[in-house]
């Protein structure tokens, strides 16, 4: 059976689905299947990996609202191993519409079920907000996986996180647990950066990633040529970074996992 991570934090620009989308990148180049689930109605998933929102015929939108079936959706990327479900446009109204959904909370859990054996990850990339897309991403993972930018900005905000995780936990998904925390746009050179980055890690203990994401230009180009750092450039910073982190993450899973 596939393991489920949210990649979320409702901050906005922290590298969330930079984060997402490299590190599933990197899990289908090892060998791994790998499912992105693009729950962001902004679909920068979905256009980081070469596909035009506007071309999208079949999308997240259609599998949850529509009860499309989930395969009619899928579509295979520049990556072996590694699928994408689409956002699009439509998905900026499912907030709406999922009100009107029996077991709203559920939605994405029941089209996510059966994908399980057919992948050995399936990344969700979460919209920068704590509503319901959000609260179905959680709802239907085994783990989420929190992004944090080394800025003080980064720190407000947390704690309503936090406890957003620990009210699913409580109401809708006792089985969910933190991944772990990455640390994004990481400048050494800045004296608060080294600051945010050890009140992070004073806050989270051993959840916090010891390999963190630098500030890397080719690492922000990667989505404006449609695919992930790996296929753009393997040499630069930003790409050795993903490589450890998704080693590490790796080094974190079971043993059976890792196989």
């Amino acid at each position: 059976m596939g393991k489920i991570i949210a990649f979320s934090n409702q901050k906005g620009g922290v590298g969330k689905t930079t984060t997402c989308v490299n590190m599933a990148a990197y899990l289908a180049n090892m060998g791994k299947k790998c499912l992105i689930v693009d729950l962001d109605p902004q679909g920068n998933a979905t256009s980081g990996l070469g596909f035009l929102k506007s071309e999208i015929k079949n999308s997240v939108y259609n599998v949850m609202i529509e009860e499309m079936p989930l395969e009619d959706a899928v579509v295979k990327t520049c990556i072996d191993n590694l699928d994408i479900l689409p956002s699009s446009i439509d998905l900026a109204g499912a907030e709406v519409e999922l009100v009107y959904k029996e077991s709203r909370e559920f939605v994405l859990r029941r089209v996510l079920e059966k994908a399980k054996a057919s992948y050995d990850y399936i990344a969700i990339d979460c919209p920068p907000s704590l509503g319901l897309l959000t609260i179905n991403a959680l709802a239907a993972s085994d783990s989420v996986l929190i992004p944090i930018q080394s800025e003080y900005y980064a720190l407000e905000g947390l704690s309503q996180l936090m406890n957003t995780i620990k009210l699913v936990v409580k109401h809708l998904n006792a089985g969910l647990k933190i991944e772990g925390v990455v640390l994004t746009m990481k400048d050494n050179r800045a004296i608060i950066s080294r600051q945010i980055s050890q009140e992070i890690r004073r806050f989270f203990g051993k959840r916090v990633y010891e390999t963190a994401i630098p500030r890397n230009i080719r690492l922000s180009e990667a989505p404006s040529h449609g695919v992930p750092i790996l296929l753009h450039d393997t040499k630069c910073a930003g790409a050795k970074a993903y490589l450890a982190l998704t080693e590490e993450f790796l080094s974190r899973q079971p043993a059976k996992s890792r196989t």
